[in-house]
């Protein structure tokens, strides 16, 4: 008997999966198999017939995402079901119908946007920094994702941008939209809409997609914008088989538009919704899960997460650690990360944790101090390096001729005459990171099947590249808190927990430190095994700093102050007071 979908899914999950008839809305916490579940959900509603693969569409945030739900559904046997972004969905659709409607191609799309503002400010008479522009940019792109007007808008950031009052804020955006017109062009934002605006103007052309899509999958659904939402809509008709997949405490968008009311009041919309609860995080030790669990209590959508069965492990408890200052800091944290490297951990599962990009600096020269190998996420992608791009095209050559010896000494060789050497040059430089793309490749090859010819392998590196299904480098990951998200780690390292840095200091409103508070459990729901988390108190300025105040509402139950080394200056412990503890009340609703 062949495996079915629903094999290995435990009581919570299978109930997600077996529901194959909308709505649905599967609230699952981090950790707990959310990708899994949409997945083997629409392999058994294939399986059992009730879904027919072309006629499914599974609709994420990224395009990483999207080739990895892909894969996974390729490796369950199914294919065929479309799993895309919104902006790739919309994209698709306009360039089908668009001939049909307007009688013409569609729009270019912009390439670059603040290059296009800096074309339209000139034609004003306004001379921006970039940087203006760029928080312009996102302006526009907020504007946009949220459906307001000029005046809505106007109204509703009455503050304007930097130097330049709102007023002049909008001359601006309106002469970017005059200047892309005439150049015929679209933006980011402009497919959704004019995908949304077709839709609701062209009965033909809904009916078709309607006609096409009967099933839809929306992962991350917390993170929706208003916009997003109204093209969901118009894509479901009628219609109400829609599943829902999100999680309101990870949240950490809702500067770019995103709304998690969608998610939070799915149950209301539909009243009739079957709403699952995925709160077994297979991720975490128990000590972690009750760091996050104490960090988000009574907020609003919150689930309780717990280990397997319910029972504590044998898991440190996490710890907090006090420096003088930024350097000492990452110096610190650096020297623990390298013992870890020494005690067998491989390095790539290991992560540095922060706020901001700018702390990213003093930690990379801090870990190639300890001879730790470290890549920035976010940074150039996998198949987009020189190194990987020359590599797979050495090899696709060489897979034209008969094997001589096996896949892994072929493999080998031609790295090595690219360049692989057997000892690894030092950490921190430009030739570390080509010498670990190399060895990347080589341990995908080592890895793979040994029926596998080297053309079946190359093919398989050229179907990863389409779907960006990146090779994990052998190094230390430094990330952003943002770029962290859907990652996960054993050991994480979470920095910056000072006042400041998390909550980050132009986040003032109840609703901006609440945002600060998502990401700061995000990143310790990352953690699989161990969790530190450290603050510095001081930074270039030398200006005095306090402990993050979710330090202080976390407590001493759910951390462990410890000492820091002499150069950093002695511990503090993450409570002040039980009014420090206190947690603020929810505004009203």
């Amino acid at each position: 008997m062949s495996p079915s979908p629903l094999d290995g899914l435990d009581e919570r999950q299978r109930e997600a999966a077996t529901a194959l008839r909308g709505p649905v809305c599967v609230l699952a916490g981090a950790g707990t198999g959310k990708t899994r579940v949409i997945i083997h959900r629409i392999a058994h509603g294939v399986d059992t017939g009730a879904y027919s693969p072309g006629r499914v569409m599974a609709v994420t945030f990224t395009t990483k995402a999207a080739g990895e739900m892909r894969g996974r559904l390729r490796a369950l046997g199914v294919a065929g079901v479309a799993a895309r972004t919104f902006h790739a969905a919309a994209l698709s659709q306009l360039n089908y119908f668009w001939p049909t409607v307007a009688g013409d191609t569609a729009p270019s799309i912009v390439d670059n946007k603040v290059r296009l503002l800096a074309h339209a400010a000139d034609g004003i008479g306004l001379d921006l920094d970039t940087p203006t522009l760029r928080d312009v940019a996102a302006e526009i792109e907020w504007r946009k994702v949220t459906m307001r007007s000029f005046d809505a808008y106007a109204r509703a950031r009455a503050q304007g941008v930097g130097r330049l009052g709102v007023d002049r804020v909008v001359d601006l955006q309106r002469a970017y939209e005059k200047l892309k017109d005439e150049r015929r062009q679209l933006d980011f934002e402009d497919v959704l809409l004019a995908c949304a605006g077709m839709l609701e103007a062209e009965p033909r052309v809904a009916v078709a997609v309607r006609e096409q899509y009967r099933h839809f999958t929306v992962d991350e659904f917390q993170d929706v914008s208003p916009l997003q939402h109204r093209l969901l809509q118009l894509w479901l008709g009628e219609r109400r088989d829609l599943c829902v997949v999100g999680d309101a405490s990870q949240t950490i968008y809702s500067f770019a538009g995103a709304d998690a009311s969608y998610l939070l009041e799915f149950g209301s919309r539909y009243p009739d919704a079957r709403v699952v609860r995925l709160e077994t995080s297979y991720r975490s030790d128990a000590q972690i899960l009750d760091v996050a669990n104490e960090l988000m209590r009574a907020r609003p959508g919150a689930l309780r997460l717990q280990p397997p069965g319910g029972a504590a492990s044998g898991g440190r408890i996490p710890q907090v650690q006090a420096f003088d200052d930024d350097v000492a800091e990452a110096r610190g944290v650096a020297a623990a990360v390298a013992a870890q490297l020494r005690s067998g951990i491989d390095p790539q599962r290991v992560a540095v944790l922060y706020r901001a990009h700018a702390q990213s600096a003093q930690l990379l020269q801090a870990l190639a101090e300890e001879r730790v190998p470290a890549t920035v996420l976010g940074g150039r992608r996998f198949f987009d390096m020189p190194e990987v791009r020359q590599a797979v095209l050495a090899l696709r050559g060489a897979s034209v001729a008969p094997l001589a010896g096996g896949l892994v000494d072929t493999v080998r060789d031609v790295l090595r005459s690219l360049g692989l050497t057997d000892e690894a040059p030092p950490a921190g430089g430009a030739l570390r990171d080509a010498w670990e793309a190399r060895r990347a490749l080589l341990r995908l090859a080592e890895d793979a099947p040994q029926s596998t010819s080297l053309r079946g392998f190359t093919d398989d590196l050229m179907a990863r590249a389409k779907d960006q299904h990146e090779l994990p480098l052998r190094t230390v990951t430094l990330a952003t808190l943002h770029a962290a998200k859907g990652l996960e780690w054993d050991h994480v390292h979470l920095v910056g927990m000072s006042e400041g840095l998390l909550p980050i200091s132009y986040a003032t409103t109840f609703e901006q430190v609440d945002e600060e508070r998502r990401l700061a459990y995000v990143g310790i729901t990352r953690a699989a095994r161990s969790l530190s988390l450290s603050w510095a108190r001081s930074g270039a300025s030398r200006a005095s700093r306090s402990p993050s105040r979710f330090l202080q509402e976390i407590g001493s139950r759910s951390l462990h102050a410890v000492d820091a080394p002499a150069s950093g200056g002695g511990s503090s412990s993450p409570t002040a007071s039980p009014t420090a503890r206190r947690r603020p009340a929810p505004p009203a609703r």
